[in-house]
């Protein structure tokens, strides 16, 4: 960890100066340049009055935080297919999140299984195609460029309606599919 590098960051996110930090702190513009510099090492004590004015405690400024994934290529996506559906999970061991977003492909004609009640919300968005959504018994139509959005508190399913294929991207929280 450099610790300098992580000081300055934290002071830049405060939009503080080195010299308004080491007035907050009783210290000189000097000393936290050197310190920003990694020329010199505060005292537990000095880190402990800086991480104060700049809102953080040690146990936060030394916890590490582990690398976030961000992006996804295709390579990565985990597909299933059956039944006239391509199922594509494009955030793997999502279901470990508080979403889980899965991109449908449905063949004419073709059903997502029927998903029963339960806790929380599912979205989607319609990339191809036109498909109905069954909610409590009740079809919702949506086509390309439309969007859907219900609480999943009632039996639910997705249906192709159309002549050609239907590709949607859905998307379950908490994780259920």
């Amino acid at each position: 960890m450099q610790l300098g590098r992580k000081i300055r960051d934290l002071r830049q996110q405060y939009n503080l100066t080195q010299g308004e930090l080491a007035d907050r702190c009783e210290l000189t513009k000097g000393y936290i340049s050197q310190l920003e510099n990694d020329l010199t090492s505060p005292s537990i004590a000095t880190l402990t009055d800086i991480l104060n004015a700049l809102g953080t405690n040690l146990s936060d400024f030394f916890r590490e935080s582990p690398d976030e994934k961000i992006v996804f290529t295709p390579e990565e996506y985990i597909e299933k297919t059956g039944d006239g559906m391509v199922w594509n999970w494009v955030i793997p061991n999502a279901q470990k999140n508080m979403m889980e977003p899965v991109l449908v492909e449905l063949e004419p004609g073709a059903a997502a299984p029927d998903d029963y009640p339960h806790d929380g919300e599912e979205f989607g968005f319609v990339l191809e195609g036109r498909i109905a959504i069954l909610v409590g018994g009740k079809a919702h139509c949506a086509k390309k460029g439309e969007s859907f959005y219900y609480t999943a508190n009632r039996e639910h399913h997705i249906v192709n309606k159309g002549k050609g294929k239907a590709k949607f991207l859905w998307i379950s929280t908490p994780p259920n599919f």
